[in-house]
């Protein structure tokens, strides 16, 4: 790190929670104190959490085909298996749960009584690679990314299509917005200031783009030399970038925060809770929760 102060917590285990180490640096996003909690090591590869209204927080075993809901009050419960193979989620505007769903490279939309409506499952006649994260404007409009991962469960000999950005619109058109990109993978936007962050994981670099009215992307600018699975961002317009822990960046692209997370890889991280102030990371076979000073939206 290249910062000249780091502050070290204590490591600890119970057989409740598991507390790790934080490095806490200038930024005081971590909230005094605060240690990670471990929610369950119960899964295989959690991913794509995503915050409903409440505060809840849904998130992903993409391996077993589940989706897990985690509430405010700390409760967790499986909600939906099978799942499509679901990958990443976001919500949208009227509660519906918009899922990247794997198994057939589809998006899906998913209502509370979990009936399942096809969104999206070919491009001008063509499978996509399998859509991985996605993000959804204030109008409805969906931007994901289509990555390629090999999956075992896959039965196709159709070749990989060149990884690229789309916009499915509020009105169910679906086109390319940009590509350019080795393995686009984490994608978050910032309502407020309209702009849209995607993560070239493979490239090792994450980009940062003025969303058009129309959904089309302009003004195509390095962010970061670093590259992202999930990411998400807080209200003061800070980048939390996954992969060894979460990585933090401010509005102009420049470290300002690291926290350690046990497990070997950490895929994707969101703000949930009643007041959008608790970081929630998933990280292979566990989740964990962290309180912070930062909000998320």
């Amino acid at each position: 790190m290249n910062h000249a102060k780091q502050h070290i917590l204590l490591f600890t285990l119970s057989t409740c929670a598991c507390l790790s180490q934080v490095q806490a640096q200038s930024s005081n996003l971590v909230a005094d104190g605060a240690t990670l909690n471990l929610v369950s090591s119960q899964f295989s590869f959690t991913e794509g959490p995503a915050v409903n209204k409440k505060g809840d927080v849904y998130f992903t075993d993409q391996p077993n085909d589940k989706i897990y809901k985690y509430d405010t009050k700390g409760k967790l419960t499986e909600y939906m298996s099978p799942s499509g193979r679901s990958n990443g989620l976001f919500f949208d505007a009227k509660g519906n749960l918009i899922s990247c769903a794997d198994n057939k490279n589809e998006l899906w939309k998913i209502d509370n009584k979990k009936q399942v409506q096809v969104l999206v499952k070919a491009f001008e006649g063509k499978l996509l690679n399998g859509p991985n994260d996605l993000w959804i404007r204030k109008d409805g409009g969906i931007y994901f990314t289509d990555p390629h991962y090999p999956r075992k469960y896959w039965d196709r000999s159709q070749k990989p299509i060149e990884p690229k950005v789309y916009y499915l619109n509020p009105e169910g058109d679906l086109r390319v917005v940009m590509d350019g990109f080795m393995q686009p993978n984490g994608i978050v936007g910032n309502p407020e200031s309209n702009l849209l962050y995607v993560a070239d994981i493979k490239g090792q670099k994450t980009y940062v783009f003025h969303m058009e009215e129309n959904g089309d992307l302009s003004q195509r600018k390095l962010f970061c030399e670093m590259g992202s699975d999930g990411m998400t961002i807080d209200k003061a317009g800070n980048v939390y970038l996954t992969g060894k822990g979460v990585t933090v960046f401010n509005p102009e692209g420049e470290k300002i925060d690291h926290i350690d997370v046990p497990e070997g890889w950490t895929a994707n991280v969101t703000f949930g809770g009643k007041k959008r102030d608790m970081l929630f990371i998933t990280a292979s076979k566990s989740a964990y929760t962290l309180k912070m000073n930062a909000k998320g939206f």
